[in-house]
Order: C-alpha cells, then sequence, then structure tokens
C-alpha cells in the first residue's frame, strides 16, 4: 500500500487545479501595477513592444534593424495570431492564447500520463509548477514555444516524422526546441524525426521568406548580445560589481545586460562553455548503448539545462522551458531527473523573488540581488551537472552500470586463520 494516499478522480483533481491556479495567475496579471509585482514591468513587454511588432508584421515585414527583434521567422506568425480573435485587444488576445497552449500542455502530459508505465507526475509537476512563476508566463509567448517541444517529446516514439516536425515548428519560434531531438532513438526514430524536421523547416521557411520581406535580419542582432545581468557570467559580474568593479547596467537589445571592462571576456566564456556543452552532448550520444522510454525526455532536459546555464542571457521565462521539459520527463517512470525537477522548482521560485519582486536589487548589484543570482543560478548550475551525470550514467552498459556502482574487492583477502574477532 502507498504511503501516500491517491485522488478517487485524479484528472478532475488536476483540472479543478489547473483552474484555480489559472485564475490566480490572471488575477496577478490584472493588478500588474502594484509595487511588488514590479509596478507594470510584466505586461509593458506585450502591451508595448509585441503589439509594435504586430503592426509591423502585419504590413508583411520582419522589423528591420530593430535590436530588439533577436527571434526567427516563426515568432512572426505568432505574434500575429492575437490578431485572428474578434473583439479582443491585442493584449486580451494574446493572454487567451497563451492559456489555450497552457492548456494542451497540461492536457498532453494527463493523457500521456495515462499510459502503462507512466504516471500524471508531469501534469501535477507543470499545473502547479508554472504559478510558481506568478502572472509572467502568461505575458510572454514561451508557454507556446513549450508547447511544441512537450508535443514534439510526446509523439516522438509512436510518431518519429511528427516529433521532428513539432520540434522544427518550436525551433523557427526559439530555436532550443531543436534539442528535442537530441536524445531521439538510434536507427530509424532518429533518421526520420531528424528528415522530417529538416522538412518542415524548410518548407515554413521558404512560405514565410515569401511572404515576409527582412525574414533573416534577427541574425545581425545576435552577434551584439553582452552578458545579461542574470546570467551565469552576470552573477560573476555583478559580485564584482559590489566589490568595486566599475561596470554599469544598461538596457540594451531587449534585456539589462552589464557594460564595462572584462564584459567581452566572460560574454567570449559563455560562449565556449556553450561549445563544450555541445560537445559532452555529442559525446553522450555516441558513447550511449542504453536507451530507455524516457532517454529522449531526460536527454533534452539535461541540453537545454546545459545550454541555459551557458548562456549569455537567462531571462525569467527561460524558467517556463525547464518546467515543461522536466513535466515531460516525469510523465515516464523510468525517468532519471526526480531529483533534477526538484532543483528546476526551487530555482523557479527563487527566480520569481528575483523577477518581478527585487528585480530592483539585482540590477544595482546589492548584495541581496547578488545573493538571489547566487542561488537562483547555482541551483540551475547544480541541476545541469546533476541531469547529464544522470542521463550518462543510465547510457552505459548494465553489466559496467553495476560493475562501476559494486564496491571494490580486495585483490589480497585476509585469510581465516589472521582474522581477529570474536
Amino acid at each position: 500500500m502507498s504511503a501516500y494516499p491517491t485522488p478517487r478522480h485524479p484528472l478532475a483533481t488536476l483540472a479543478t487545479a489547473w483552474v484555480a491556479t489559472r485564475a490566480l495567475m490572471l488575477w496577478l496579471l490584472t493588478h500588474d501595477d502594484l509595487s511588488a509585482l514590479g509596478s507594470g514591468g510584466v505586461s509593458h513587454e506585450v502591451r508595448h513592444l509585441y503589439f509594435r511588432w504586430y503592426g509591423i508584421l502585419s504590413h508583411g515585414a520582419y522589423p528591420a534593424g530593430d535590436r530588439l527583434w533577436q527571434y526567427p521567422p516563426g515568432a512572426g506568425p505568432v505574434l500575429l495570431a492575437p490578431g485572428l480573435l474578434p473583439g479582443l485587444t491585442y493584449f486580451h488576445a494574446f493572454v487567451a492564447l497563451t492559456l489555450l497552449a497552457d492548456a494542451v500542455i497540461a492536457w498532453a502530459l494527463a493523457r500521456a500520463g495515462r499510459r502503462p508505465g507512466h504516471s500524471l507526475r508531469g501534469a501535477a509537476l507543470w499545473t502547479l509548477g508554472l504559478p510558481l512563476l506568478l502572472h509572467l508566463p502568461l505575458a510572454r509567448y514561451d508557454v507556446q514555444v513549450t508547447a511544441f517541444a512537450v508535443i514534439s517529446l510526446l509523439t516522438l516514439s509512436r510518431s518519429p516524422r511528427a516529433g521532428g516536425a513539432f520540434a522544427a515548428l518550436g525551433a523557427l519560434v526559439k530555436v532550443w526546441p531543436a534539442l528535442a531531438l537530441v536524445g531521439a532513438p538510434r536507427g530509424r526514430t532518429t533518421r526520420e524525426a531528424w528528415t522530417s524536421a529538416v522538412l518542415t523547416a524548410v518548407t515554413l521557411l521558404a512560405v514565410l521568406a515569401t511572404a515576409f520581406s527582412n525574414p533573416f535580419d534577427f541574425l545581425r542582432q545576435q552577434g551584439g548580445r553582452g552578458v545579461q545581468i542574470e546570467s551565469l557570467g552576470g552573477t560573476v559580474l555583478g559580485l564584482a560589481r559590489h566589490l568595486g568593479w566599475p561596470g554599469r547596467v544598461r538596457y540594451r537589445y531587449g534585456a539589462m545586460e552589464f557594460v564595462g571592462p572584462y564584459v567581452q571576456t566572460v560574454a567570449t566564456v559563455s560562449l565556449g562553455l556553450t561549445a563544450a556543452a555541445f560537445g559532452l552532448l555529442l559525446l553522450w550520444r555516441v558513447r550511449a548503448r542504453r536507451w530507455t522510454a524516457a532517454t529522449p525526455y531526460d536527454a533534452a532536459l539535461a541540453a537545454v539545462l546545459l545550454f541555459t546555464v551557458t548562456s549569455r542571457v537567462i531571462s525569467p521565462q527561460y524558467m517556463v522551458w525547464l518546467l515543461g521539459l522536466a513535466a515531460v520527463c516525469l510523465t515516464s517512470r523510468h525517468t532519471t531527473q526526480r531529483p533534477v525537477a526538484v532543483l528546476i522548482l526551487a530555482a523557479t521560485v527563487v527566480s520569481s523573488v528575483a523577477y518581478p519582486g527585487l528585480y530592483r536589487e539585482v540590477i544595482h548589484s546589492t548584495w541581496a540581488g547578488c545573493l538571489l543570482m547566487l542561488l537562483r543560478n547555482g541551483l540551475l548550475t547544480a541541476a545541469a551537472v546533476l541531469s547529464f551525470t544522470r542521463l550518462w550514467r543510465s547510457g552505459l552498459p548494465v553489466p559496467q552500470r553495476l560493475k562501476s556502482a559494486a564496491p571494490t574487492r580486495n585483490p589480497h583477502p585476509i585469510p581465516a586463520v589472521f582474522r581477529t574477532g570474536r
């Protein structure tokens, strides 16, 4: 008998929890002007920036020469979609579509959790974990992007072509969903998934390049990005600033970034660490010998964690990605990532305290701001290391795993006649 009683109607319980928590998130969004919630900062991006881009996109062009536009061409249709809902303002339509994507993710996780050998823990983590970010997820389009990655992973085993197509769609909106395919089983599944992903990406890019002008202008803006104050490198610079480093914080490329001596060095180191993370994933892919039903899920989470902690930018909404991938892992009883999911939840709580609550402290590199970033990024780094370590060990052949886990035997055992004791 389980030590913890399970609800008699788990799906009804999850649905009730989803409705209640999303109602709370909506209430917070309508009270975004409260000082404790950042005084309107969270919803500003949709009300002003996204709406401005919508006006440009609706005239058949991507924003050109705009330093804030750093997204692949697939982001255009996502930002145009709110205009399809009649009778609503752009802001209200955007929130409605975000809630719809959120509900699709919860439904897909619950559906997967009902299969044999699976669990509803993933749906529960998403339902109860996303509100830890307060109202932020409703005012960014990262929920929509996460939906593509979640559906890609959950369909990969049954239809590799569909899994590849969804991963490509997500990658054309924000690049990271391409990592959903890093753990696809070798052989036919990998070939079909990646072939489908490439064909989908090429086809959609051709359509968007025909329908819109300036589809690749975003590439010019990415290269100029610096070190965001919430990144791992930004945490180092924030501590240095508090101790006397002469750098400053400026709003650049859509984020608060450090400027000053050694910033470029930190940015270069971050890029080097990202390259090293890619190398580690490639090495795992070559060396792994065992695949379980959860390996594609676990590999996707490990990959996104590694690329997140080594990035020059770690925006608060990145936690939406990690929550979604951790939830997919928990749908399988074979996952190795349960302790990683706990670390991600803890990092999510700290992230919400830092933004929007105490963001001024982070901007000014006070002790409170530095400690918050040190704690949040420390948790994410620990999660990345633990995630990849458990992924690596799970890929070892069974005899090798047992041998490495077994205690070392003494090559020169003491004969019984010389042993002491009673």
